[in-house]
């Protein structure tokens, strides 16, 4: 059965119109899934009887229902999902100076096998709907609804490659983009690909204003190809020139993610390249601290061998920050909580 997470206004409006009501049907339908954030249809109350009734019969709110949740002495505040046919996802809140941050996931497993990534210990599975993805975030407002706080930002960045499930991913952003839903700013929100080259193409003529992100890892093509598998079918020279196109098109700074894995990508003429590579971009670095994975036997740099790293591209002239590391007391990788409970016998 069809979330109505599943529609964004438009949509909504569509759908409305299919079943024979008028067009402000599914404007009222989305302010109570939005405005008053129901879980129940019956809690419509300005919806005829009958109306409730065939939405009922037709279709559900939330497609999820929480499974774990984990609390870190920071804040971040990891959320473990089982959705309709029993497979887990994972999100997670963040809090930040400027606000708190849903990290949402947008497929069941991943198909990218980078070598540092919980995320890719199990296959895809699936894509997510794009209810799915927006019952994460309304899970977790809800949370925050009961001490009158909100989520700010949304980062797209969890289990999967988003530019993998690209028209879900999408759908998902219109909602809670849009100033009848959510209303979270386009600049809140970032999108995270580890370089789907012709689906940044694509995201580069739809002239939205969200935030682009690129998991690099690695300033060569002898190393991404060791990291990141990725690298093989779209190399740095393609996923380079995409990117160039995205930044004539857009005039958007671009984010660079960039793991500090020990002895692998963090000396300093790894810097120089990666400095050499991003000349002439409008971007900036951002540095990650790796939470480590025990299937994968990479180890995280320290503070100081992160700010070594740091002068070295500052040196070179490109921006960058190091990201204060989050929850790392509970499962933090992506994917962790997800594949520990596998572990224990949950079935999928």
């Amino acid at each position: 059965m069809r979330s109505l997470y599943d529609f964004n206004y438009e949509q909504m409006q569509e759908l409305a119109k299919e079943y024979g009501w008028k067009s402000f049907r599914g404007h009222q339908i989305f302010q109570w899934l939005y405005r008053n954030r129901v879980l129940d249809i019956d809690e419509m109350t300005n919806l005829s009887l009958e109306t409730r009734e065939t939405l009922k019969k037709d279709f559900i709110i939330s497609p999820l229902r929480l499974v774990k949740k984990q609390v870190s002495h920071d804040g971040t505040t990891k959320f473990l999902f089982a959705l309709s046919d029993g497979a887990l996802v994972e999100s997670v809140m963040m809090v930040f100076d400027y606000g708190k941050s849903i990290c949402v996931t947008s497929q069941v497993g991943c198909n990218m096998g980078c070598a540092f990534c919980a995320s890719g210990l199990t296959k895809k599975r699936r894509d997510l709907t794009s209810g799915e993805m927006v019952a994460q975030f309304i899970y977790v407002q809800k949370e925050l609804d009961k001490v009158s706080d909100r989520l700010s930002h949304i980062v797209v960045m969890g289990t999967g490659e988003p530019f993998d499930n690209y028209e879900n991913v999408m759908n998902f952003l219109s909602t809670v983009n849009h100033d009848r839903g959510l209303g979270i700013g386009s600049r809140h929100i970032t999108i995270s690909t580890c370089g789907v080259v012709p689906r940044i193409y694509d995201f580069a003529d739809e002239h939205t204003q969200y935030n682009l992100a690129i998991s690099l890892h690695a300033p060569n093509n002898a190393l991404r190809d060791q990291l990141m598998p990725i690298n093989h079918a779209y190399p740095l020279e393609e996923l380079m020139k995409a990117l160039e196109y995205y930044g004539k098109e857009n005039n958007r700074r671009l984010t660079f993610e960039y793991i500090l894995l020990k002895g692998v990508n963090d000396s300093k003429s790894h810097a120089k390249e990666l400095a050499k590579l991003l000349r002439g971009y409008n971007a900036y670095v951002n540095l990650i601290p790796y939470n480590a994975v025990d299937e994968k036997g990479f180890q995280g740099v320290s503070h100081e061998e992160a700010m070594v790293f740091y002068d070295a591209l500052m040196k070179e002239g490109v921006r960058c920050t190091i990201r204060k590391e989050h929850g790392n007391d509970i499962d933090a990788a992506c994917g962790q909580l997800r594949i520990k409970e596998l572990k224990r016998g949950h079935e999928e």
